[in-house]
């Protein structure tokens, strides 16, 4: 088996299995992705006849590492080396039976052993066949019970490694999938993310769906799917939002090495801008089916600010998921201005202000609001929308992208003209929702060149008071 040459090669654990006598068991993914050949930076250890805590501080100790205690419970302890990507996470098995252990765990993929000191491999459920044939598969019905976030796993393994998960499985997860509701939000919004972050994670939406799961977890799934192809549309909105989330994948496939870069840079939720960058995507038209309307003359489809509306919806929903702030800021801010750049790029004068004002505006986050109207665009092709629509609005949301790259680097922030105090003296008011129209007003006015200096602010905002009153 090649990948024990690998594990023993593996300097982490060379060192570890070295400088002790402790039976040691590696364990669940670092197994899976050393057959794989794939890197791993974290390893699962499992020791046999002594206390975990003990030997995790003992670690810690000799490879002046960092103890930490994961779970106290169930006796889950990291130890995190100084180089702050390697880490170890080390516990005892089940009733203190390695097969016992392993034959409670999600996945025949994730359920397979090797000792450190002998190399001996033990893989009770198939789990080696299984990564080999590149299928997912479980073990017992039980454990998806015990714990009811595995049936979110078996998606998250779909989308991140690309394998086909058993219709003995799909079954599993449609007869349990109510269970979901069961775990801890910050548990499901981990796997979740991770999902969006895997390279299938298309597929493993269209899986979720067809045991009913993903509705289960998103319920504006059943609102997607009335709404029909229309004159811009060839898919009925559900499946062209998993064809967005599709080709936000692609762009990022064939992205230049700056803008997988960014997108691969981890700001907030602990995951890469690119996983929630898909997750916008899938949720970029929610607020569609409350918008839609159809013309009576013409029979046309409209869902006038179906992007507003959209964009307060997913910050309802997300916050009641309990993501974090800055997740949910992004992702709304993403559907809130998912048509912004095709709009800036048709004006009928593109000027360096006209997109300049558009890098300010979205700052940061230009890349991505770009990469989202990119493949919004791709994912409508309904029989009103022609090859050369399609190509001129790519090729102009490339522009938009190319010049923002160009200038990024130079762009100096925006002044802070008046604070809000300033702003309260020259109106004289208070704290209100008056004064947070009037600072958002003037931000927009700077974006816009409209306002330069101290003077055009003072003059801005008196004037804008003077026309809300």
């Amino acid at each position: 088996m090649n990948f024990i040459q690998k594990i023993k090669d593996d300097k982490i654990l060379n060192m570890i299995s070295q400088n002790t006598d402790t039976d040691l068991y590696l364990v669940g993914g670092a197994v899976r992705d050393f057959i794989l050949g794939n890197e791993t930076y974290d390893r699962d250890l499992l020791v046999v006849n002594r206390e975990a805590r003990d030997f995790a501080l003992e670690l810690a100790e000799k490879f002046d590492a960092t103890f930490v205690p994961l779970d106290e419970v169930n006796k889950i302890y990291r130890v995190v080396f100084k180089d702050k990507v390697n880490y170890i996470d080390i516990t005892n098995p089940l009733e203190n039976s390695l097969e016992t252990d392993l034959k409670r765990r999600d996945l025949t993929i994730n359920a397979i052993a090797v000792n450190l000191k002998t190399y001996e491999v033990s893989d009770f459920s198939g789990g080696i066949d299984d990564i080999k044939n590149k299928k997912i598969n479980y073990i017992s019905e039980k454990n998806f019970t015990d714990d009811p976030l595995r049936l979110l796993r078996v998606f998250r393994f779909q989308s991140c490694l690309g394998f086909d998960v058993s219709d003995e499985l799909l079954k599993v997860v449609d007869k349990y999938k109510t269970l979901i509701h069961k775990p801890a939000f910050e548990r499901i919004n981990y796997e979740l993310v991770k999902l969006f972050g895997g390279i299938n994670a298309h597929e493993s939406i269209l899986s979720m769906d067809n045991c009913v799961l993903l509705a289960e977890i998103f319920p504006f799934v059943s609102e997607l799917k009335q709404v029909p192809p229309n004159w811009h549309h060839h898919l009925d909105l559900f499946h062209h939002s998993v064809e967005a989330v599709r080709q936000v994948g692609k762009i990022y496939q064939n992205s230049s090495q700056e803008v997988k870069k960014h997108l691969e840079r981890v700001d907030f939720g602990g995951q890469t801008r690119l996983a929630h960058l898909k997750l916008a995507a899938f949720m970029h038209d929610i607020g569609k089916y409350s918008t839609w309307t159809i013309e009576e003359d013409t029979g046309r489809h409209r869902f006038i600010k179906h992007d507003d509306v959209g964009s307060k919806m997913a910050r309802e929903f997300l916050k009641n998921m309990h993501f974090s702030n800055k997740q949910v800021d992004y992702v709304s801010l993403m559907i809130k201005n998912h048509i912004y750049p095709s709009h800036v790029m048709c004006s009928p004068e593109i000027t360096d202000k006209i997109m300049m004002r558009f890098i300010r505006k979205m700052d940061l986050n230009s890349i991505d609001n770009i990469i989202l109207a990119m493949s919004d665009r791709l994912s409508a092709r309904g029989p009103k929308i022609t090859d050369d629509i399609v190509e001129r609005n790519i090729s102009s949301l490339n522009y938009l992208l190319n010049f923002y790259l160009q200038k990024r680097d130079n762009l100096a922030p925006l002044p802070k003209l008046l604070d809000g105090n300033e702003v309260m003296h020259i109106l004289n008011i208070k704290p209100s929702a008056l004064l947070g129209h009037v600072m958002d007003a003037l931000h927009e006015a700077q974006i816009s060149g409209e306002v330069l200096s101290k003077d055009d602010a003072v003059k801005f905002v008196q004037n804008f008071a003077q026309e809300l009153s």
